[in-house]
This record gives structure tokens, C-alpha cells and sequence, in this order.
């Protein structure tokens, strides 16, 4: 390796310090933007599947056969309608969530006892308020983790946005792979990964605070013992 071409360069980062911080924000924006949309579009697609039944396996099968689609084709597919656009960026990143999404939902509410829903019935609950008030807090946990791994997939997606003027982080690793100059190639995988990781404690820390209950305790089980 050049002693010229090193892997880090410190001055490189003082000097691109704003469009460094630039590009983190950028992707910080798209992951979550990314996420938030796929959960507003995997929430009607679960509802529509738990209020038809037989639309389950079609929609199944639906998000199954996007996520497959190679996610640079994608995009290309989307630049002559879309442009170089964050529209182009977000569609192929929201439809990559999908079958992560659509599943976590339906199986966390799957999960529920269907004694806890008979009790529910019981005492007169309707079943759009057993839906939202018994079986969706208990699902929390399932919901939570597909969100963990939609997350962090995400995370690892929207450098390839790069390739249609968006991606944030991606953009410097395109930079140094043009140029052959590692440094923006190495600050931006190692800023991708260190963001992955972030949102991925971030999102442990979620779930223990608003499900408490699926967090084991091996000390209590140990004491019970």
C-alpha cells in the first residue's frame, strides 16, 4: 500500500469534517424515513391479511418476491421514471422492509394466547379494540425485533442509494472507489457499521422499555430454581 493511499488520512478528515457529518445525517434521515414508511405500509398490508385470510399467502408471497429483486437493478429500473431522486432511493428501501415487517406484525400477534383474547371477547371488548388494546401491546416484542432487523438491513441498503445521488455514507465509499483513494471509502464503511451497531443497541434498549416482560432474567429463573 502507498504510503501516499493510506487507509486513513486524519488531515482528509479535518478537512471534510461537514460533509462528512453531512453524509451521517443523510443516512441517519433515509434509514428511519426508510423504516418509518415500511412500517406505515407493512401495518395495512397486516391488516388487510388478518381481515381477509385467504390474502395472507398472496401478500406473503408479494413482499417475499420484492425483497429478491437485485436492489441495483431496482433503482435502475426507477431512474427513467423517477430521476436521481430520494423517491428513487426510498422505494426499493421501503419494499426491501416489507417482507420483515408484514411478517414481525403477524406473527406477533399470532403469538398471543388465544385465551388472552377469549378473556377479552368475555368481558366485551370489540375486536378492533382487542386488536389495538390486548393482542398489539403483546406483540410489541415480535413487532420490536422485526424492526431491530429491518433496521439494521436498512442500514447496509441506503449505501447502495449512493448509485442514484442519495445514500449518504455511500457516497463516500463510491468517492473512494472512483478515485482509489481509501480514506472516504474507509470512513464511510466504518461510519455504516458503527451506525448499524448504534441503532441496533438503540433499539434493544426500546423494547426493554416498553416490553419489559419478554426481557428474561436469568438470575430470577435461577433463584425460582
Amino acid at each position: 500500500m502507498s504510503e501516499r493511499n493510506p487507509l486513513l488520512r486524519w488531515d482528509y478528515v479535518v478537512a471534510q469534517r461537514h460533509t462528512i457529518i453531512a453524509a451521517v445525517i443523510e443516512h441517519v434521515q433515509l434509514t428511519l424515513l426508510t423504516v418509518v414508511l415500511g412500517l406505515a405500509v407493512a401495518g395495512v398490508l397486516a391488516a388487510v391479511a388478518l381481515r381477509w385470510g385467504r390474502a395472507r399467502p398472496t401478500i406473503g408471497a408479494a413482499t417475499a418476491a420484492l425483497y429478491t429483486i437485485p436492489s441495483v437493478a431496482f433503482f435502475g429500473l426507477l431512474v427513467p421514471s423517477t430521476g436521481l431522486t430520494r423517491t428513487t432511493a426510498l422505494i426499493p428501501l421501503v419494499a426491501y422492509t416489507l417482507v420483515v415487517l408484514v411478517n414481525a406484525i403477524l406473527d406477533g400477534l399470532d403469538q398471543v394466547p388465544p385465551a388472552v383474547d377469549e378473556a377479552a371477547e368475555a368481558i366485551g371488548l370489540s375486536p378492533l379494540r382487542r386488536l389495538l388494546g390486548v393482542r398489539l401491546p403483546l406483540a410489541v416484542p415480535v413487532i420490536v425485533s422485526g424492526l431491530r432487523v429491518a433496521t439494521v438491513t436498512t442500514v447496509g441498503l441506503v449505501t447502495l442509494a449512493a448509485i442514484v445521488g442519495q445514500g449518504g455514507l455511500g457516497r463516500l465509499i463510491l468517492d473512494g472507489l472512483r478515485r482509489a483513494f481509501w480514506t472516504p471509502l474507509t470512513i464511510g464503511a466504518l461510519l455504516s457499521i458503527l451506525l448499524a451497531l448504534v441503532l441496533d443497541a438503540a433499539f434493544v434498549l426500546l423494547e426493554r422499555r416498553i416490553a419489559p416482560w419478554s426481557v428474561r432474567r436469568p438470575a430470577s429463573r435461577a433463584g425460582a430454581a
